[in-house]
Order: C-alpha cells, then sequence, then structure tokens
C-alpha cells in the first residue's frame, strides 16, 4: 500500500515538471526580452528538471526489480538535482550579469539601473 502511494507521488513530480517545462516554454516564446525569457529557462530548469529527477529517484526506491541497485539509482538521482539546483542559478546570474555588462541586451523601459546608472540616462 504504501508502496503505490510512493509511486503515485513521484509520478506527480514527473508529471509536474513536465508541466512546468511546457508553462517555461511558453514563457521563452511569449516574453519580450532576455533577461524574461532567461527567467523563464531557470523556472523550467529547476521546476522542470529537478523535480522530474527526483520523483524518478523515490520511484527508484521504492522499485523492487532493480534489486540492491536501487539505492544507487536513487542516490545518484538526488545527487543529480542538488547539483542542478546549485548550479542553475548561479549560472544563469553569471550570463545575466555578463549580458549586462556587455551592454548586448537593453531593458526598455529602464527604470533604475544599479550596476550602470548612464544606461538608464541617471547620473
Amino acid at each position: 500500500m504504501i508502496t503505490e502511494i510512493i509511486i503515485y507521488l513521484g509520478l506527480a513530480l514527473i508529471g509536474l515538471g513536465a508541466v512546468a517545462d511546457l508553462i517555461a516554454s511558453i514563457g521563452m516564446h511569449r516574453f519580450k526580452n532576455f533577461y524574461l525569457r532567461l527567467h523563464a529557462t531557470t523556472v523550467g530548469t529547476i521546476w522542470g528538471a529537478v523535480f522530474p529527477i527526483i520523483g524518478a529517484s523515490i520511484i527508484a526506491f521504492v522499485y523492487e526489480p532493480l534489486g540492491q541497485y536501487r539505492y544507487l539509482m536513487g542516490g545518484a538521482g538526488l545527487i543529480t538535482a542538488l547539483i542542478i539546483m546549485l548550479l542553475a542559478p548561479a549560472g544563469s546570474h553569471a550570463l545575466a550579469r555578463a549580458i549586462h555588462k556587455a551592454g548586448i541586451a537593453k531593458v526598455v523601459p529602464c527604470v533604475h539601473d544599479e550596476l550602470n546608472p548612464e544606461m538608464c540616462g541617471e547620473k
């Protein structure tokens, strides 16, 4: 009984990740500037990759045909999810900062820019 509940929980996380990837892809298509699209990409990475990996890991922990390898599969999935959760925000921040410093993507209308006040016409 508890095994079926855990499997359904894992499947729900995989389904949630699929929906999040769909929403992120719509955001990538519809958003107007680079920074909003980068946000949609990061949300798609965290929700669309980490949750399905955690769901598959949960399923692997209770899947008997894997034998003793189920703990290896589940643990490797959880470690992978942790690495993605640590590196995805740092990578998107580094990408956004590099694009901002290079001046490639302009934000219009610019209200306030703390890193480069000249970009918004501030002195």
